[in-house]
């Protein structure tokens, strides 16, 4: 279960990031989390309270914000973004033309933190 080890990253990169804000503690973090990203959401919610025991982060939520996939059609009669229903077809749904370029969707980024300062 790689979540785990992505879990513990998160929770290092967080936890630095209250210490130098002069957190005495956390209380959510915000992540955000394509469907391209490789990572799965319940698994990386389980790894993330083991990974915040005895950390400034420890009791925290985290709060995924899931990022459909996004492609830009470069097709003369589109010239678009366009969100895709699924992940199984990397072509534009309105004109059928394959994808010019992958917008949104391999995210994983903690967006913000919420702290408690003394």
């Amino acid at each position: 279960m790689h979540e785990l080890s992505i879990a513990h990253e998160l929770v290092n990169i967080a936890d630095e990031a209250a210490r130098k804000a002069g957190a005495t503690r956390v209380t959510r973090v915000h992540l955000r989390l394509g469907a391209l990203s490789g990572v799965v959401k319940d698994s990386l919610l389980f790894g993330y309270g083991m990974a915040t025991q005895g950390t400034l982060l420890d009791g925290s939520e985290l709060v995924v914000n899931e990022l459909p996939v996004v492609i830009y059609c470069d097709s003369p009669t589109c010239q678009r973004e366009i969100e895709l229903q699924g992940t199984q077809s990397f072509r534009c749904p309105a004109c059928g033309q394959p994808a010019a370029k992958l917008v949104q969707g391999k995210e994983l980024q903690i967006e913000s933190i919420e702290i408690d300062e003394e």
